[in-house]
């Protein structure tokens, strides 16, 4: 049974906490948890068998049956005016609720399941829109160098939109940690005559992905086996990583698909 309080002061101790901790594009390292915000990923996160620890829902959600049970899966909901939880919410249009959770405990990484290699990038919708093409199309894992965006960040976990579930991931590594991956490396480059599409990708793998400005370190990209060029038959060099990101998981998917392995 959940308790449920009604809060209608901004100075109370727990709306203070989480202000602090929606700001904070890295506060869940200090506080180990994080804040999400949204119905959608609250659904998400408890179809994984994620349980908050808290919620903090509008009044006008707890009208709603739906939301009003969503939110009771939590032992404590506190509820607050459309106006107090907007000093919670990152976004433009706040949502109806939002919801604190223990951030889960990190596993060892895994020598030779297919990877995802994030080296320094830096816009939070990039990495959460690359987290979200990792997990449909079969990534296992996601590997972030130190300098790359704080991966539990609230921007981050809004642009997965629940990617973040169904993934392994871990941050703040050394390039020297991937030394336990027993797969190959592979980055894109346009400097090379190998076109994505054209050859065949080992499986499983491991793709780099590098800073939006700087790319992939070249010490890094010494380390890989193939790099590709992703065709561009326009003429211009215009994709972003998240959208490189998304070309190359999914012909790693494709190729995969058609083998069956």
């Amino acid at each position: 049974m959940s308790r449920i309080e009604a809060i209608t002061s901004r100075d109370n101790p727990a709306l203070q906490r989480l202000r602090k901790l929606a700001a904070d594009p890295a506060g869940y390292r200090k506080t180990g948890t994080i804040w999400m915000e949204g119905d959608h990923l609250l659904r998400a996160a408890r179809t994984r068998g994620w349980t908050p620890a808290l919620v903090v829902a509008t009044e006008a959600a707890m009208a709603r049956p739906e939301l009003a049970e969503l939110a009771q899966t939590a032992p404590r909901v506190l509820v607050v005016s459309a106006s107090l939880f907007q000093g919670l919410s990152g976004l433009e249009s706040p949502a109806l609720m939002g919801a604190e959770y223990a951030l889960p405990a990190s596993a060892p990484l895994q020598p030779a399941v297919d990877t995802l290699v994030l080296d320094r990038l830096q816009d939070a919708g990039n990495v959460g829109a690359i987290l979200r093409s990792a997990a449909a199309f079969g990534v296992r894992q996601v590997l972030a160098l130190k300098g790359t965006a704080a991966l539990w960040s609230p921007k981050v976990v809004r642009a997965g939109q629940g990617a973040h579930f169904a993934l392994q991931l871990h941050e703040g590594l050394q390039p020297a940690e991937l030394e336990v991956l027993t797969l190959p490396l592979i980055a894109t480059s346009s400097h090379t005559e190998h076109a994505l599409g054209r050859v065949e990708l080992p499986r499983p793998c491991a793709w780099v992905m590098g800073h939006e400005g700087q790319g992939v370190s070249d010490a890094l990209m010494a380390r890989c086996q193939l790099k590709l060029r992703i065709p561009q038959p326009g003429g211009e060099e215009s994709l972003n990583v998240a959208a490189a990101a998304a070309i190359c998981l999914y012909e790693s998917f494709r190729q995969r698909d058609l083998t069956g392995r």
